[in-house]
């Protein structure tokens, strides 16, 4: 056959080096039929001109197709497509040209198993950015970190925590952790009752699996946090929802819907509940955990920002009053230090955990040993203790400000009640304004906030409320913000 240069595609700037999209090229070419057994290829001189390529290259990847068994070179004569080939069965060729690019669909069916969460996208780094409600990551104690991973290096023993280690979580991290919820949460348990994960959604992911089958009914609020929602539908479960006051989840509802079904479990964040931001009050925690006791299902006691509370001490959990194993208790470090530090925490009676540490083993083995042993000795030495006073001090000033703010340039458009804690104001749009209109023109502006729909389990647009996050931003970039958001609603006005 005549050999041409459009046979063959060659992309200088893939990450696939060049002699290898030749070699797979040539391969591509024998299975289709389009070279066939005994073809004598062209000499490495002669492909290197019709390719503009250096000849080495063409050596190189006839060499590889040598080695493949996909060519037969003999002396004096030239190199020729092999009469016994690896893949003998020829395929017609494609509409669009092997560009040697790797495929974005793969040739088998793929389940639409997960059909829930949306993936990650990144912001775009020029725009301010009210978010969901994050810590600062500027002030997250990296160096103490760094100071610990340091430590380790000088140390004999070190090799032990580079192999594997127990399914778990670190010992001296759980025994470090039972401390420290003892002290901060009235938790009276020990290293045995703690399971670490990566962070506090791979607990809840757990937990969901392991309790929960086809048709079961759970209890979430609404609008409530949507990550443990689609977790405990992706098992099957079916959600009953019940609404939210300044109190919290309407107790009342949560027991109707328990005379007429049989609940497997209630999904609960008590402190600075998300998105809303208000904290179950102790009756009503009292009451849920009779509940639990009289229809017997399993409380998820969501706590992941126990640790910040600016009005007054926080209530302790419902974990602390449990003496009948009704309640999972779970948080994370992931708010304490930074979202990149996967650390969490499941907190549950031994059955429970022996279940759900052998399947965080078929997920993922264990986690960071080294991480698990620096966050270990920065709570035995009282860094974490020293890091949430000087963050509860900072985002108290940042919440104030927001506050302040919202009330006196933007109160004819919004209305809001002032946390106790957390990381974010619940804001209600005033009538007219959508929250999606809103959205737009702001990153428009060079502000991004919310549009208002992950927070209802409906996603109805017509909800008026937003999240606005204040402690991942500074007192200069809250004003600007704050200008940018007061200008929106002029233009939308």
């Amino acid at each position: 056959m005549l050999f041409t240069s459009g046979l063959i595609q060659i992309d200088k700037t893939a990450q696939v080096p060049v002699y290898l999209q030749i070699c797979n090229g040539i391969i591509g070419l024998i299975r289709q039929g389009t070279l066939k057994p005994g073809t004598a290829l062209p000499g490495s001189r002669v492909l290197a001109a019709l390719l503009k390529i250096h000849r080495k290259t063409v050596v190189a990847a006839y060499d590889e197709l040598y080695a493949q068994s996909w060519v037969d070179v003999y002396a004096r004569k030239g190199i020729f497509v092999a009469k016994n080939l690896p893949d003998v069965s020829p395929r017609a060729i494609g509409t669009t040209p092997n560009k040697n690019a790797y495929p974005n669909k793969t040739f088998f069916e793929v389940p639409q198993k997960v059909p829930y969460p949306e993936l990650f996208a990144t912001d775009n780094p020029r725009t301010l950015v009210f978010d969901d409600g994050f810590p600062d990551i500027r002030i997250a104690p990296v160096e103490l970190m760094l100071r610990e991973y340091r430590r380790f290096a000088n140390y004999h023993f070190t090799q032990k925590y580079l192999t594997y280690g127990p399914e778990q979580g670190s010992v001296n991290l759980r025994t470090q952790l039972a401390r420290f919820l003892g002290e901060t949460r009235g938790l009276q348990v020990n290293a045995d009752d703690i399971l670490i994960t990566k962070g506090s959604q791979m607990a809840i992911y757990l937990c969901a699996q392991i309790l929960l089958g086809k048709n079961d009914v759970v209890i979430a609020a609404d609008p409530g946090y949507p990550g443990a929602n689609e977790t405990f539908e992706h098992t099957g479960a079916k959600m009953q929802l019940v609404p939210v006051d300044e109190h919290g989840i309407s107790l009342d509802a949560v027991e109707a819907i328990c005379r007429q079904k049989k609940v497997k479990l209630v999904y609960v964040i008590p402190h600075h509940h998300r998105p809303t931001t208000v904290t179950l009050s102790a009756e009503r925690r009292m009451r849920l955990l009779e509940l639990a006791r009289k229809y017997k299902f399993a409380i998820i006691e969501d706590d992941y920002d126990y640790d910040f509370h600016y009005a007054s001490s926080p209530i302790l959990p419902l974990a602390s009053a449990d003496y009948d194993g009704c309640v999972i208790y779970v948080g994370s470090f992931c708010k304490t230090i930074a979202p990149g530090i996967r650390i969490g925490f499941m907190v549950a009676p031994a059955n429970l955990i022996i279940q759900t540490t052998r399947l965080r083993k078929m997920i993922d083995r264990q986690g960071e040993h080294l991480l698990e042993e620096a966050i270990a000795n920065l709570l035995k030495n009282g860094d974490i203790g020293r890091h949430l006073k000087k963050a509860n001090k900072l985002y108290r000033e940042r919440r104030d400000l927001l506050c302040t703010l919202l009330r006196e340039q933007l109160g004819q458009y919004l209305s809001f009640k002032i946390p106790d804690g957390g990381f974010a104001v619940w804001v209600k749009y005033a009538d007219g304004f959508s929250p999606q209109e809103v959205s737009e023109k702001a990153a428009v502006m060079g502000l991004t906030l919310n549009d208002g729909r992950d927070y209802f389990y409906d996603n109805n647009p017509a909800h008026q409320y937003v999240r606005l996050g204040f402690a991942s931003l500074n007192n200069k970039e809250i004003r600007e913000a704050v200008d940018i958001l007061g200008a929106v609603f002029k233009k939308l006005s």
